[in-house]
């Protein structure tokens, strides 16, 4: 299944005539943070449920409240990647999404792009995490695929985790029977190794940075 399979409509995204009362009655059906807002075929920005509920006033329109509209959207072609980062910078759980004319495709659901996540290689698949640092002009991907393979361990995925000066730092997971082989190895091509058995960096990394979105998960 594409990610892009998971664009959805289901929620009708309200206009600049609809009315504050329309806008809450909508946030009382879904539990969403923000409401979306679309003029024909455009997507003019979303309102955060907060500032809706604070309004007193419900038969006014959401065009008299323009101010508060903030505008944020993914593009229909981004990857899951992109996605999660981008629901993470608005502190959303739905997120519009534009076709390349930058007319409204739809949305995504926070819920459905974690479970997307769930399902992928990366996390579905048995396998260790650990996490490497190396300076910036040192270390190479082919090098790193070479370490794990040459132990007879499989690669199961590699990103750039972040910078710290520099530095590099790489999160790795690895299906081995042998992890300790391939950690020994990676030290002596003298990178240093970051994770800790019982409870590793990236754990800890993941934790920190989706408190916001396991909250929803919980509604």
């Amino acid at each position: 299944m594409k990610i892009s399979d998971y664009i959805s409509k289901d929620v009708k995204a309200l206009t600049l005539d609809n009315t504050i009362g329309e806008a809450k009655k909508l946030l009382n059906g879904f539990a969403f943070t923000h409401i979306l807002v679309i003029r024909g075929e455009f997507l003019i920005g979303a309102i955060m449920e907060s500032d809706i509920r604070a309004i007193e006033d419900n038969t006014r329109k959401i065009v008299d409240y323009k101010d508060l509209i903030d505008e944020f959207y993914i593009e229909n072609n981004a990857n899951w990647i992109d996605i999660l980062k981008k629901f993470s910078a608005c502190e959303t759980n739905i997120l519009p999404v534009l076709f390349d004319d930058h007319k409204y495709a739809g949305y995504y659901e926070l819920t459905d792009i974690l479970h997307y996540f769930n399902d992928t290689p990366l996390l579905n698949e048995d396998g260790i995490f650990i996490v490497i640092e190396k300076g910036v002009r040192d270390y190479s991907f082919s090098e790193i695929s070479q370490i794990v393979e040459s132990n007879d361990a499989k690669l199961i995925g590699l990103f750039i985790s972040g910078y710290k000066e520099d530095k590099v730092r790489l999160t790795l997971k690895i299906h081995s029977e042998e992890i300790n082989e391939v950690i020994q190895s990676f030290r002596r091509y003298e990178y240093n190794l970051l994770t800790k058995h019982e409870d590793d960096m990236l754990l800890e990394e993941l934790k920190e940075r989706s408190e916001y979105l396991q909250k929803y998960l919980n509604m």
